[in-house]
């Protein structure tokens, strides 16, 4: 067990509340993930991944189809 969960006191919580703390702690992160500066290396992705996408719209899957896919393998 890591020394930051027992000095916590993390590590004698059940199961249950373990998960629950993770759940709020990952909530608190997502309030906040938008602060979070992007490298370059993220954004030259994020505008290179936008330009694949506005060349050829429907070159991707809809919701429906891949959940399809997942069911079917």
């Amino acid at each position: 067990m890591s020394p930051t969960l027992q000095s916590l006191g993390i590590d004698r919580l059940s199961l249950d509340q373990r998960v629950v703390l993770a759940e709020e702690i990952w909530e608190s992160i997502a309030l906040e993930a938008e602060r979070l500066p992007l490298t370059e290396a993220q954004k030259q992705d994020l505008q290179r991944r936008l330009a694949v996408y506005e060349a050829n719209r429907r070159a991707g899957s809809t919701w429906e189809q891949v959940k399809t896919r997942l069911r079917e393998s």
